[in-house]
């Protein structure tokens, strides 16, 4: 038997069904060791020594893989072609080799495809490798430096700034641009100028505009005329003008060339800009496309592999997309020669194939009836990129026109181009990002036209249009533009970019808001504390450098151990002298820093001074307290005045008082007080008081719910919830809508499904939450359930169903494993019987799967062990039951809606330990999204 270790379980399946009955596939989930969440994981003084750990999840796992390979004939580690998937393959071997289960015999081999299909899984096999030395390292130099970034730098923050979270290596750097982008916003003042357009009629017919350039001889800049006096008396020269005249016409031949193929950074950029999705959903998404999907009875991958900076195609793919071009579109869309591609991105390694579909062939409409509607989309979009790279270029004829008006006296353009052929313009345009201003360009589209125009022919004045505009802020970053910009700094990597995004929101550094990223004042305070006192590891050449040397070692051109020791000096120098920081210097610093953002200069009053304290006239400055940055009087203890960190928008008065909670009204039927307050995890709002111990009434604030704009008659309707939304058709038992811990969500017995950002708690309905509640995973697994039968002793209904842990069949709250290599579909009402019983015995029922439980005798527990969500998982792999593993299932049923990874719910438990949080803060740095 030969064994097969891959990521994810539906990768898992696929392949086994590829490779044949003497491959035995199993999935790791993603990594099975982490460098402890602790200080001394990595010990530099033991020349970068590393402690690894395996979680209590991956011991599972782990203990599966080990009793597979005791009896294996060949040891196939397949996990992805990157970096991080060769990463999980050396974790994986090194953990068997310390349980000492690898026999002498055993060959143990390394494959790596860039897509799952039948070909290239049978292709790799055949030609298996070694573990990739210069890889691993490359993941270790990553690994080591995003833990004494976050381990060392991120104690300094807490001790310094009271309130912060974390700091990395690359998260950092991406809050700097996000913050001194919203500087520049604040910073900038809008500049007022006009334009002047003509709208004439050429002497052939056909109306056209052309924009005022030159005026009494000299030329017009953008700021010609700036105010609505110089703009008044221009249109009136040209209302007084009696001959409009074109003096000249210049045509021209252009060309668009398509875009490359998807790399990672451009497929989250386009599907940000064309599909609404942000990062970490595309890359969930494009996940699942190249896993795979079944189609005709048989698993298909539908793309290539996704974390991939690389433009390029295989020759196979190119011959296939361009015989698709010729039959589709006609010989007159397809390039004489194939287009290569050369990718533009610093340090872009081109290791893998860009992101393209497996068999060009496969339309979008051929797979529209298996897919999702997200799949659906994105798998368009990354078909009608790949097909349009290969196709002819768009032609265009582009017209200047110059009308010279009274001679001298005024200069006039015109602009138009015209699309002579469609070229790939037939099949895909590439959208771009908002212009940081308005062009105010004329004709620049590529279907605007102009009519006939000749050199010395009149043409008639129509009217004379003036318009006044304001210069423009730069736009506030949006997830796409922030990849483009980390790519074209060189800093992060593809697998990274989604992981980072999502770090800064959970650490609420940053905010998004209508797609833009907004600086939250925590973000702000942790961008200028770091640029105060480790200004070199957040400057964006530093830290591209850095990533050029962490590359330099996967191409083994640098030893990964003398990085750590170059970097480690200079930056533990660097953390010691802060040790010496007194709370004064860095509140100074902060001060100075943030003034411009916390008291902004009204630009219609000079003399008004924003320091200026309401209650006494002293100067307000920023202060650091033991929950973070706040607004104070500098005459404390004299005058208490203090404020939140709220910057109000230049004249705007800064909001008065203190940060105390804010009372909304009273319960018009008990009169108890309902105040708005702000605890450790954001704003919420409570009924009444405690009383003898007795806790008040207590609801979370939704995110999108802004606290200024809260109303006494909105508190009600929260402080309400759960409220029932509807009955559900298929059982009448209740559907609620409600707020928990992990934010609003929707609950139909024990199926617990989040809300998204469009939904609100208080107003979803019957239809939406329906749909909610029946494509959540465990509804989608409850109806995939087959039926067996009539259970022929105590009636009731036998299904059988693949689940966490493997195929199984259920009577009741009883769940029993199927053997290994039984598919559900195969399971009979005889087989599964016994198993039940068996089952049962186990747990001390007497071999009866429902009565006991439903009695409600056994208060102990373990009657439970099969009914929660872990439990029924437990119970499925064969699990035997206990008061404890009854403990753990209760535990986790009241936790059922939040079904997140590891590195969540450690980053979630480091609040009270103030440890994990340093070493997750950057584990976007150095992990791939791995299933």
């Amino acid at each position: 038997m030969n064994v097969v270790i891959v990521e994810s379980p539906a990768k898992a399946r696929t392949i086994n069904k590829y490779l044949g009955r003497d491959f035995h596939v199993l999935a790791s989930y993603g990594h099975v060791r982490d460098l402890p969440s602790k200080d001394g994981s990595v010990r530099p003084d033991s020349d970068f020594e590393m402690d690894w750990e395996v979680d209590s999840q991956a011991e599972k796992r782990i203990k599966e893989i080990a009793s597979a390979v005791k009896g294996a004939d060949a040891l196939y580690l397949a996990t992805d072609p990157d970096r991080e998937g060769e990463a999980i393959s050396w974790h994986i071997l090194e953990e068997l080799r310390r349980r000492r289960v690898l026999g002498e015999n055993l060959a143990i081999r390394r494959v790596a495809f860039n897509a799952i299909t039948k070909s290239a899984i049978q292709e790799a096999f055949e030609q298996p490798r070694d573990l990739n030395r210069e890889l691993i390292e490359a993941y270790l130099a990553r690994r080591a430096l995003d833990y004494l970034v976050g381990f060392t730098l991120s104690p300094v923050l807490w001790r310094k700034l009271p309130g912060s979270k974390s700091a990395g290596r690359v998260q950092s750097v991406a809050l700097r641009l996000i913050c001194e982008r919203e500087a520049e916003i604040e910073a900038f003042r809008p500049q007022e100028y006009w334009t002047i357009d003509a709208h004439l009629t050429a002497q052939q017919g056909g109306q056209f505009t052309a924009r005022l350039t030159h005026l009494d001889g000299q030329r017009l800049d953008k700021f010609g005329l700036p105010n609505a006096q110089s703009a008044e008396a221009a249109k009136a020269k040209l209302e007084n003008a009696n001959d409009f005249k074109v003096a000249g016409v210049e045509r021209k031949q252009s060309k668009r060339n398509p875009q490359p193929p998807f790399t990672t950074s451009t497929l989250q950029q386009e599907a940000s800009r064309k599909l609404g999705f942000g990062a970490s959903r595309t890359m969930q998404v494009a996940q699942r496309l190249y896993e795979g999907v079944e189609m005709n009875g048989e698993a298909v991958g539908l793309i290539t592999y996704m974390r991939t900076d690389g433009v390029q195609i295989s020759q196979e793919a190119l011959t296939q997309t361009r015989d698709l071009v010729n039959r589709r579109f006609g010989s007159d869309y397809l390039p004489d020669k194939p287009r290569q591609y050369a990718t533009k991105a610093k340090n872009a390694q081109e290791a893998h194939e860009a992101i393209r579909p497996t068999d060009l062939f496969r339309t979008p409409e051929d797979v529209r009836s298996v897919l999702n509607d997200e799949a659906y989309k994105l798998y368009e979009l990354v078909w009608k990129r790949t097909v349009a790279s290969q196709m002819e270029s768009a032609r265009l004829d582009q017209v200047q026109a110059t009308i010279r008006v009274d001679y001298d006296l005024a200069q006039l353009r015109a602009n138009g181009s015209t699309v002579t052929f469609d070229g790939f313009y037939r099949l895909y345009r590439e959208s771009r990002d908002e212009e940081s201003e308005s062009s105010d360009r004329s004709g620049t589209e590529d279907d605007k036209r102009l009519p006939p125009l000749k050199e010395g022919e009149p043409t008639q004045r129509d009217k004379i249009v003036e318009e006044q505009h304001f210069t423009q802020p730069p736009p506030r970053y949006s997830e796409a533009s922030l990849v483009r910009r980390l790519e074209e700094l060189g800093i992060g990597r593809p697998s990274t970019y989604a992981s980072i995004l999502q770090v800064l929101q959970d650490r609420q550094y940053v905010k998004l808001d209508k797609r833009r990223f907004v600086p939250e004042d925590r973000g702000r305070l942790v961008t200028a504390f770091l640029s105060s006192f480790f200004d070199r590891y957040v400057e964006y050449d530093f830290t591209a450098k850095l990533e050029q040397q962490l590359d330099d070692i996967s191409g083994g051109k640098a030893d990964w151990k003398q990085v750590l020791r170059d970097f480690w000096e200079q930056f533990k120098t660097e953390v010691d002298r802060t040790k010496g920081l007194k709370m004064a210097d860095v509140i100074d610093a902060l001060d100075e820093e943030l003034g411009p953002h916390f008291f902004p200069a009204d630009p219609n009053d000079e003399t008004h001074e924003p320091r200026t304290c309401p209650n006494c006239g002293g100067r307000l400055g920023l202060k650091i307290g033991r929950t973070g940055g706040f607004i104070g009087c500098g005459n404390y203890p004299e005058c208490k005045y203090t404020r939140p960190l709220i910057a109000p928008a230049p004249g705007e008065a800064p909001p008065e008082g203190d940060t105390g909670p804010k009372e909304l009204g009273a319960e018009p039927d008990t009169g108890e007080s309902i105040t708005l307050k702000k605890g450790p995890y954001g704003p919420y709002i409570q009924l009444g008081e405690a009383q003898k111990g007795k806790k008040p009434k207590r609801v979370s604030l939704p995110k999108d719910y802004d606290p200024a704009e809260l109303t006494l008659h909105r508190a009600l309707k929260l402080l309400e919830l759960p409220r029932e939304v509807c009955k559900h058709p298929s059982d009448g038992e209740p559907i609620l809508a409600g707020i928990g811990r992990y934010g609003p969500y929707v609950k139909h017995g024990s199926t617990y499904v989040s809300l998204g950002p469009d939904d609100d708690v208080l107003e979803i309905g019957q239809n939406r939450a329906v749909t909610l509640i029946d494509e959540s995973p465990k509804k989608k697994r409850q109806s995939n359930q087959i039926q067996l039968g009539e259970h022929p002793r105590e009636g009731g209904a036998v299904t059988a169903g693949q689940g966490r842990f493997g195929p199984y069949v259920k009577h009741g709250r009883l769940y029993a494993s199927l053997p290994k290599g039984t598919e559900p579909e195969s399971a009979t009402l005889e087989q599964a019987i016994p198993l039940l019983d068996e089952q049962a015995a186990k747990k001390g029922k007497g071999g009866k799967s429902t009565s006991t439980a439903k009695s409600g005798t056994a208060k102990s527990g373990t009657s439970k062990s099969g009914t929660g969500k872990s439990g029924t998982g437990k119970t499925a792999a064969g699990k035997t039951g206990s008061t404890k593993s009854a403990t753990k299932s209760s535990a986790s049923k009241n936790t059922t809606r939040k079904t997140t990874s590891k590195k969540t719910s450690s980053s979630k438990s480091s609040a009270s330990t103030g440890t994990t949080a340093a070493s997750g803060s950057d584990a976007a740095d150095s992990s791939s999204n791995q299933s």
